[in-house]
């Protein structure tokens, strides 16, 4: 059977076994009131309850936290994603990427385009580096986020603008904050593993008073990347919020957060192209050059990564009435992405000598620093209007970014000498092919070279309703309106020209409530993705077109999604369900048409279907995770491309992932993850087929564990266990450059405090 018609089949076998749960969950809900009270029953919150209690042992459902979704998460018309606190903590997450892969349908694009090392996952086949919010704001800048002071991760999919303003219409993901609460609780993790792994986190939170509280969260991390020669990373960070007039009908929220990180950055191993480009012999079918993955071609001496974000919050809320409040929410933020690091596929192509390859080490380098401040307010409540009930959320937002970029120019004094062949320039930094050396000496100078900067401005106003039309039917609508603005400076001093642009984005949603659990619905949603950010990392100014659109400033680009779907919330909101059916077009991408012609008349297209699970499915069973069939297509690009009708880059057709646990005795829980993914085409900007090469990474399946054991009501072991096989796969490829291997086996062991 072909790949194709056996992706076909497991979808086809997914949807029907979604179809029947969810046809069924009807008559379950009945039956769940009764089951729900005993899953239901107040506990002390612990790593094992995947969120269904908050700190005092209530139970609660995993809702979005944002107003704008003025629906509960059964009642929303659209795929949405709630990770909790304690899956974050279960899985052993130390970053976003690790965090992510529990949401099937989203993957990480190798280091390229606008943001090369930083978080760049793609949802739904498009680049959504741009779309990455914390507490509703827009998270600039070139990151690679941490976990630590996360209470969970909301991750929306399909296109999204009518929530988020310019988006790549993938979707976007949104992290919430640890908050201050009104009870005094410690929680201490302190973990070592393999690979020189350490990692201390502390959760403290003060009752100051009556209606106050102080909450502060610090991080310190340091290891070593598994199954990777010479990688590693130290991290420090402290999260600090102070909240007054909680409980009240006013309250003032002041936040701070500090994130240092440092890292060996890794450009993983080349392609088969390093070897004398596209019509280099191929020593595997997916291209990548056959050494072992543990290979490591960069320069301990001269490469380094630094991140550190620094940001304020402000939020002030004030409730009028139990139907009617208000909210104001003020940050700043500074973020710097600064790296020099080997690329090896740059550097040109490498020479046999004697029958031995040598190669130059290609060095790429950013000087990132991106400074936001922004602004929200949001009105939001209930009313009738006759006997039809309203929850609206109403608002705008004004943001302003300054984003400057610069390379380092590195002069190498001394290093690894070159054989003749390479001897082109200052004969130093050459590395066998084969076998490179990351500790071969090196000393040098880096001078920070000519800055670009560029200042983004948007304004925008925005409203949402939930109309309930009967007790079974609700109308989801929302509407968005953006004046989206982008001038700078060029690397000479001169102002490159502003140019602006204005959309308007819309949400629609019908649903149908067989019962007051249960739904099925049908959703239509826009996305504008502007030129300057259509790779879908980072804005650029500018925005004119190429050739005979250089005059012209270019539309941008339009996401546009139908989407049907089911959910389900049974035993008292503790296991939740869901399953959609997606078709996503993309439109107005610049391509050539003609010999010298441009138009923007680029076509991309994304189906697909989803299905997700999330809670407890007995008061001892819990499960977290889904699964995504989609199917790619680049349906119309440059004129002369070989790669119209492949599938997109980034963009597997089937995805699984599966994590649970189960509670063996009241003091033990054992489970673990299971992660599927099928071969993912490589290609740069989210393009499609890793061009003309046909570069792509194979499937691979990835097995975790994790066990817990409960030493007193207050501390507990935890283990967890990374890729338990040592499966040895490549996690993407850009296509063109390089491929990244994954993390080879990992284990590590946490004492966890909860007092």
């Amino acid at each position: 059977m072909s790949d194709s018609r056996a992706s076909s089949l497991r979808a086809l076998l997914f949807a029907s076994s979604a179809a029947g749960m969810l046809v069924a969950a009807p008559a379950v809900a009945a039956d769940a009131a009764e089951a729900g009270a005993t899953v239901a029953a107040v506990e002390q919150q612990q790593p094992t309850n995947l969120g269904t209690v908050d700190v005092n042992g209530h139970a609660q459902r995993r809702e979005p936290q944002s107003s704008k979704y003025v629906a509960p998460l059964v009642d929303t018309p659209r795929a949405v994603t709630v990770i909790p606190q304690q899956v974050i903590e279960q899985i052993g997450a130390t970053s976003l990427q690790d965090l992510l892969r529990t949401s099937p349908g989203i993957t990480f694009g190798a280091g390229e385009g606008g943001q090369p090392l930083a978080d760049r996952p793609f949802i739904r086949g498009q680049a959504s580096g741009n779309n990455i919010f914390v507490d509703g704001i827009r998270d600039t800048g070139g990151q690679q986020r941490e976990v630590f002071n996360l209470e969970q991760v909301e991750v929306i999919k399909g296109p999204d603008s009518v929530y988020s303003g310019r988006g790549s219409g993938g979707g976007s993901i949104n992290l919430s904050s640890k908050s201050p609460k009104l009870t005094d609780f410690t929680n201490v993790s302190l973990g070592g593993g393999t690979d020189s792994y350490w990692r201390g986190t502390i959760d403290q939170n003060w009752r100051i008073g009556e209606t106050a509280g102080f909450r502060i969260n610090i991080l310190s991390a340091s290891g070593d990347v598994a199954g990777r020669n010479a990688v590693d990373y130290d991290k420090f960070g402290v999260a600090a919020a102070l909240g007054v007039g909680l409980g009240t009908d006013t309250t003032a929220t002041l936040s701070f957060n500090y994130l240092d990180s440092n890292q060996m950055p890794d450009y993983g191993i080349p392609l088969y192209t390093k070897r004398g480009g596209a019509t280099a012999p191929r020593e595997n079918a997916q291209g990548v050059l056959d050494v072992p993955y543990d290979t490591f071609y960069g320069l301990t001496a001269r490469d380094y990564l630094n991140n550190t974000v620094k940001s304020a919050t402000l939020k002030l809320e004030h409730r009028f009435s139990p139907n009617l409040a208000i909210r104001n929410t003020t940050r700043y933020s500074e973020t710097l992405n600064d790296y020099v690091v080997t690329n090896p596929g740059d550097g040109g192509n490498a020479v046999l000598v004697n029958g031995v390859w040598w190669m130059k080490r290609g060095l790429k380098s950013r000087w990132n620093p991106a400074d936001t401040t922004a602004n929200v307010t949001e009105l939001f409540g209930t009313f009738n209007t006759g006997a039809i009930k309203h929850s609206f959320d109403v608002g705008a937002e004004f943001t302003h970014e300054i984003n400057k970029n610069a390379s380092w120019t590195v002069t190498t004094t001394s290093g690894s000498s070159c054989p003749t062949q390479l001897q082109t320039g200052v004969p130093y930094d050459c590395t066998l092919l084969y076998n490179p050396n990351p500790s071969d000496p090196w000393t040098g100078t880096k001078v920070l070279g000519a800055v670009t900067k560029n200042s983004t401005t948007t304004k925008s106003l925005f409203a949402f309703d939930s109309i309930e039309l009967t007790e079974r039917w609700l109308l989801n609508l929302g509407v968005r309106w953006d004046e989206y603005a982008v001038g700078g400076v060029d690397s000479t001093g001169k102002l490159v020209a502003k140019n602006s642009w204005d959309f308007v984005n819309y949400q629609a949603g019908l649903v149908y409530k067989p019962t007051p659990n249960t739904s099925v619905y049908a959703s239509w949603a826009t996305s504008s993705t502007p030129p300057t950010i259509s790779a879908g990392d980072q804005n650029n100014s500018g925005g004119n077109g190429t050739g005979n659109l250089l005059t012209e400033v270019l539309d941008p680009e339009d996401t546009t999604s139908y989407e049907i779907g089911a959910k389900a919330s049974l035993f008292r909101d503790q296991l939740q369900l869901s399953a959609a059916a997606f078709h996503l077009t993309r439109k107005n991408a610049q391509i050539l048409v003609d010999v010298g012609k441009y138009e923007q008349a680029g076509e991309v297209e994304v189906k697909g279907i989803e299905i997700g699970v999330s809670g407890n499915i007995t008061p001892q069973w819990q499960m977290f995770g889904g699964y995504t069939y989609q199917t790619s297509e680049l349906v119309r690009g440059a004129y002369n491309s070989p790669n119209l009708g492949d599938s997109l880059a980034n963009t597997p057709e089937d995805n699984v992932s599966l994590f649970s646990t189960y509670k063996v005795t009241s003091r033990f829980t054992a489970g673990g993850g299971v992660y599927y993914v099928s071969r993912s085409n490589g290609g740069n900007q989210g393009g499609a087929g890793g061009g003309a090469n046909g570069v792509y990474a194979p499937a691979y399946t990835r097995v975790d564990a994790f066990a817990s054991y409960a030493l007193t009501d207050r501390a507990a072991l935890q283990l967890n266990v990374q890729n338990v096989g040592d499966e040895r796969y490549i996690i993407r490829t850009n296509g063109v450059h390089h491929a990244d291997p994954a993390p080879g086996r990992s284990a590590t062991l946490a004492l966890n405090l909860r007092f």
